[in-house]
């Protein structure tokens, strides 16, 4: 079964530049476009940025120029890179993996932007 795991969230101060990680195991990894989602209270869960395994990214209008989307495929693993967070950012961000029938979530990790 596949599954994708997520790290690096926790409580950032504004401005700061943390950089989340999804780990999946069970897939061919490289074959697979991946995505970074999240989800603030009370709002629908959004695209973040995806990645296909070309290495094409497309970016959420909200995160464009300050997060990067990236894949390591020898480690199965793709990187949300933040920078310059804001208060908005504040949010559950969840890993997918594939999409349509091949879709996988992960759990989601907790991004908290505060001073």
């Amino acid at each position: 079964q596949v599954q994708v795991v997520e790290s690096g969230g926790g409580l950032v101060q504004p401005g700061g530049s943390p950089r989340l990680s999804c780990a999946a195991s069970g897939s061919i990894f490289s074959i697979y476009t991946m995505g970074w989602y999240r989800q603030a209270p009370g709002k629908q869960r959004e695209l973040v940025a995806s990645i296909t395994s070309a290495g094409s990214t497309n970016y959420a209008e909200s995160v464009k120029g300050r997060f990067t989307i990236s894949r390591d495929n020898a480690k199965n693993t793709v990187y949300l890179q933040m920078n310059s967070l804001k208060r908005e950012d504040t949010a559950a961000y969840y890993c997918r993996h594939g999409q349509g029938f091949l879709e996988v979530w992960g759990q989601g990790t907790l991004v908290t932007v505060s001073s």
